[in-house]
């Protein structure tokens, strides 16, 4: 018989939004809420921790990554770059404009522990032609960081901002940098896991207080988590196909949200996984890295 512990560490959808491309989760200590994004259908949802009362508001185009800014509202990547939104009024206003190509649409984004953003863009037709990483930097530069990689995912930092890490999905592998905690410049990419041999590809990750890398595997049911030195240290087996990343939060951290995807799925696929693009949530017993908001 499983105990209340069991079951609070066995991920369950606290959120049947149904998103078909759920994105992008974090976690607003401020409002004790968990945003995330459904970009193909241009909403961003929230789901309260203490009560369950979940909300979406709808946007004028794709979005998929945001961070609290210390001014209030938000800092968001979207389809046209870098926004302020402020979810009160629902206006977005664009502070600093994507430079790709048509096609092309934004991913992946974080922001780090010294409270820089760095966000990502990827060729919207499967990442056929190369994205790339940026970091934004609060006093509004932006700058190119990682060049021609297919669809960038990932992109999380160690707890002491000596490490970057960024994945290439197309690749199946994640990558680590030296990061210097100053400046924010990085070094050449290593060589830190891969997913060759095995279910799913790397999507988002989240990182926790002991700096071990939890992260979201499209197409392989399951959340792994990496230790600093690249090697698996846990399966967390998921109910949905298409875990695509997760954020830790609540009061004390202790709850790993994780976002999924309807897309893709077949009409079969999606009868065998009713769940498939829900907020998913469970305890896995560490604490998760505090960030920043924006400052600016």
């Amino acid at each position: 018989m499983s105990t209340a512990a069991d079951d609070k560490q066995r991920p369950r959808c606290v959120a049947e939004t149904r998103d078909r491309l759920g994105e992008g989760p974090f976690w607003h200590a401020g409002e004790g809420r968990l945003y995330w994004f459904d970009i193909k259908n241009r909403k961003l949802n929230w789901y309260a921790h203490d009560g369950g009362a979940v909300g979406r508001f709808d946007l004028p185009m794709r979005a998929s990554a945001a961070a609290p800014r210390t001014s209030g509202g938000l800092l968001m990547l979207t389809e046209a770059g870098l926004c302020n939104f402020d979810p009160a009024s629902g206006l977005l206003e664009v502070r600093h404009a994507c430079e790709a190509a048509p096609g092309f649409r934004s991913n992946e984004g974080m922001i780090d522990v010294a409270g820089r953003f760095w966000w990502s863009v990827m060729d919207d037709d499967g990442g056929k032609r190369p994205g790339y990483v940026e970091r934004y930097d609060p006093g509004g530069r932006s700058e190119r960081m990682v060049h021609e990689i297919s669809i960038p995912n990932t992109l999380a930092c160690s707890p002491d901002g000596r490490t970057f890490y960024y994945a290439d999905s197309i690749k199946r592998a994640l990558y680590a940098c030296d990061l210097d905690s100053d400046t924010g410049a990085i070094g050449p990419p290593r060589p830190f896991a891969h997913t060759h041999g095995e279910p799913g590809v790397p999507d988002g990750t989240a990182v926790d207080a002991d700096g071990y890398l939890w992260n979201a595997q499209w197409g392989g049911w399951r959340i792994v988590r990496y230790a600093p030195d690249g090697r698996i240290d846990r399966i967390v087996e998921m109910p949905v196909a298409q875990p695509t990343s997760c954020a830790f939060g609540g009061p004390d951290l202790r709850t790993l949200y994780v976002t999924s995807a309807r897309d893709e799925l077949s009409d079969a696929e999606l009868a065998g996984q009713p769940l498939a693009g829900g907020l998913f949530a469970f305890e896995p017993g560490v604490v998760g890295l505090a960030l920043p908001h924006f400052a600016d």
